[in-house]
């Protein structure tokens, strides 16, 4: 209490000329039209710039929320098209009956750590075990491609991105079918390459890419990114395709975990397959 009195009694004058120049104001508005609007207008205008400054800034804290609802509807949307469905036809006599039954399914989840500066890149996102996360479920952004999970914890997941050496998935050309992997060999996080695709196929630059859904990760026709140059080993019959990629993996915030819902059953069968040979 006796600090608030000193600094009271060491500024004393400084609130005494505060409080004159607020009863000018009151006094000039009151008794002078023109002042007074003029007062009154510059008052509008800086209180006008105050709500719009705060109106910002509720709406900058908002937008996390309004994000996270968003990409959760999207993964319901997803969820819903067909091609994340396999059809089954059901012919007896003469009724027809085609039954569809759910072969992707997508949880949504937030980055929240994240590099594409080195030769193997990883990302850390904010789903888990308890949330039915495990390893080898595809993701993407919703601009497309972007790794593989390849850890889990309770209630975190780490990625294998598409900028990691180790990475490699099925894609193909999307105007031709033609189906080739893609690889990172370091350098620029923008681009990726396309190899195994045949020089006997024509490609043109911007040409598209997309999974090819011939892996157990992806669905079909998730965009990988465009063509942008095209390079050939001698002999070799085959193309080195640099490929500009659609997800900007340093601005990356929301993606989409994908689970194949027949995985198992298809790696079951590949691997008995194998071992019978």
């Amino acid at each position: 209490m006796g600090s608030l009195t000193d600094f009271l009694k060491r500024f004393d004058y400084v609130f005494v000329f505060l409080l004159l120049e607020i009863l000018a104001i009151v006094f000039i508005t009151q008794n002078s039209y023109y002042q007074g609007s003029k007062i009154v207008k510059v008052g509008n205008a800086i209180a006008g710039r105050c709500y719009g400054t705060v109106a910002s800034v509720v709406d900058y804290f908002g937008l996390r929320k309004e994000n996270e609802l968003l990409a959760a509807e999207n993964a319901e949307l997803r969820a819903r098209l067909a091609s994340s469905y396999i059809s089954y036809d059901r012919r007896q006599f003469e009724q027809n009956d085609t039954v569809y039954r759910q072969r992707y399914g997508y949880t949504t989840a937030q980055v929240v750590k994240n590099s594409w500066s080195q030769q193997n890149n990883y990302i850390m996102i904010n789903k888990g075990r308890a949330h039915g996360i495990h390893p080898d479920m595809a993701v993407i952004s919703p601009q497309g491609i972007v790794g593989v999970v390849v850890n889990t914890t309770a209630n975190f997941s780490t990625v294998m991105p598409v900028l990691h050496s180790n990475s490699r998935n099925s894609v193909k050309v999307k105007r031709t079918n033609t189906n080739g992997s893609l690889i990172w060999q370091g350098g620029d996080f923008r681009y990726a390459t396309v190899v195994d695709i045949p020089t006997t196929y024509k490609l043109y630059k911007d040409d598209t890419i997309v999974t090819s859904g011939m892996a157990n990760d992806f669905p079909e026709g998730i965009m990988v990114g465009y063509v942008d140059g095209l390079s050939t080993a001698r002999g070799s019959g085959f193309y080195n395709v640099k490929v500009r990629l659609a997800t900007e993996f340093t601005k990356l915030d929301h993606v989409y975990i994908i689970n194949n819902r027949f995985k198992s059953e298809q790696d079951e069968l590949m691997a008995v397959t194998q071992k019978s040979n």
